[in-house]
């Protein structure tokens, strides 16, 4: 049985069993830090070797499951998600402090995932292809790689956990789910929605818990043969290398700085637009916000007022008020950081043109808040054009064209996803084949991307295979090559 779905607790879900920890975190609105939503399990190593020691139990038996009955369960869970999307929606606007469109988008998107991916349950698992022997059928088949542990931010605590969960469910793997400890109460929502599906016990274990425990104990544990990761690149970089050491496929998503590019041709009404929501939609705090735009000199001007003029108009608050168009930083330590930010762009010489405080008024007196905030006059020497800020900065850079663009746009150490706008196609084609990233988007925002379609980046962002599409269920899994002999066969029964 699932924990009660209406208690704002959050217990973690060991073998079967929902239990509590020894000791337990409150669980803040970041909107408002009066309000204590909960208060979440905070276990400790041991309970972390418990929860995979009952994934190692479980998955004999799981991996026999056949796969499309292993995808009829990701089905009910499709449906379960549906049922529950309010509860989800609400959740996760409270925990994290998006607004509760997006979390209502989100939700939407994590549903349209774990759809797809339960029908892969039923989709083909290998090939067979010709052998250059005769009488011999050669095939390869995707085999499970064993228990996973799936290690997930706070910035996108549905989608996230959903699109990697779902894949190493239905390729047969057992899985230790860790949430971001921010967002324990949005993880519990999305375990439970697997777990009330009919997963057998120990086939998916829900942990709550610090890093440098149990986080840690769910890359080095011995039994553990695949971890997923999406988060920082200090702690993703660790943690691959941890991975490797111990020999364990790793998967790890982490950091961006991507740009949006208008050339001097575009349609600066739609490219502006583009611009804001891709900068200033989830607080900035997606790994693939739009954090530098990139403009012809030719527009420069008339972009920055467009820019200046959205970003001054965009409401901030609690996500729970529809009129609001942005919501608070997670917590205490990444709104810190947003100001910090805010003060090194001033020291490097950025001109300030929207933003740059935390609003006034007694609504944001206990909250994270941060005015939706843009620096015209940027170049790529300054730390705001660099390095990722996870939050409502805006840096404008101009260039004199298409080379300079492009110049521009790979000068940074990410390659997650870049955008650029344009009514070129032979430019768009040309900025499709130069840019450094794996998302390109042509005359639509950086943000976004679906189900059917891999996501991950180049350089620092990623380590391992992509996500999503069928690159999902390839990561949690191994590939084994057949060479099936029947000559013998043949002669025995003399066929031939």
């Amino acid at each position: 049985m699932s924990s009660d779905p209406r208690s704002t607790d959050v217990l973690s879900h060991i073998d079967g069993e929902w239990i509590s920890g020894r000791e337990t975190r409150p669980n803040v609105n970041p909107a408002d830090t009066r309000e204590v939503i909960g208060v979440s399990a905070h276990l400790g190593r041991a309970e972390a070797v418990a929860a995979i020691e009952a994934a190692h139990r479980a998955l004999p038996a799981w991996r026999e499951t056949p796969a499309p009955k292993r995808g009829a369960i990701l089905f009910e869970a499709v449906r379960l998600m549906k049922e529950r999307a309010e509860l989800l929606a609400m959740a996760m606007t409270r925990e994290e402090g998006k607004t509760l469109t997006e979390s209502r988008g989100e939700v939407l998107k994590s549903i349209i995932c774990l759809e797809y991916m339960a029908g892969e349950g039923r989709r083909p698992i290998g090939q067979v292809v010709p052998s250059e022997m005769s009488r011999t059928m050669a095939y390869h088949v995707r085999q499970p790689l064993g228990v996973v542990s799936i290690i997930t931010p706070w910035n996108f605590p549905v989608a996230i956990p959903t699109w990697k969960i779902a894949p190493a469910l239905v390729a047969g793997n057992t899985v230790v789910f860790k949430p971001a400890s921010v967002t324990p109460l949005t993880g519990r929502l999305v375990a439970e929605c697997f777990i009330d599906a009919g997963l057998p016990k120990g086939v998916l274990n829900f942990v709550t818990g610090g890093g440098g425990t149990v986080g840690d104990e769910l890359v080095g544990n011995p039994l553990v043969r695949g971890v997923s990761f999406t988060g920082s690149n200090e702690i993703g970089m660790a943690l691959a290398r941890q991975a490797t050491e111990t020999r364990k496929k790793c998967q790890c998503e982490m950091g961006g700085k991507n740009p949006m590019v208008i050339l001097a041709d575009a349609d600066v009404d739609l490219a502006v637009d583009a611009t804001l929501q891709g900068a200033f939609g989830s607080t900035g705090q997606r790994c693939t916000a739009t954090s530098r735009v990139i403009v012809d000199r030719s527009v420069y001007a008339e972009v920055v007022e467009r820019l200046a003029a959205g970003a001054k108009a965009i409401k901030v608050g609690n996500g729970l008020d529809p009129t609001v168009k942005m919501g608070p930083s997670v917590d205490r330590g990444q709104h810190q950081t947003v100001l910090e930010y805010i003060a090194v762009a001033h020291a490097d010489g950025a001109r300030l043109v929207a933003g740059g405080g935390v609003p006034k008024g007694p609504e944001y007196e206990h909250g994270f808040f941060t005015e939706a905030t843009v620096f015209a006059d940027a170049h790529m020497g300054m730390r705001i054009t660099q390095e990722e800020v996870f939050g409502p900065i805006l840096a404008v850079v101009p260039v004199d064209g298409f080379d300079a663009a492009i110049e521009a746009a790979n000068g940074v150490r990410y390659g997650l996803s870049a955008s650029v706008y344009t009514r070129d196609l032979v430019l768009a084609q040309r900025f499709i084949d130069a840019i450094e990233v794996g998302i390109v988007h042509v005359n639509n925002p950086t943000v976004g991307g679906e189900a059917q379609m891999p996501f991950g980046g180049m350089k620092d962002t990623g380590v391992g295979q992509r996500e999503m599409g069928t690159f999902g269920v390839d990561f949690f899994s191994e590939t084994k090559a057949v060479y099936l002999d029947y000559t013998a066969a043949a002669r025995r029964t003399n066929i031939y």
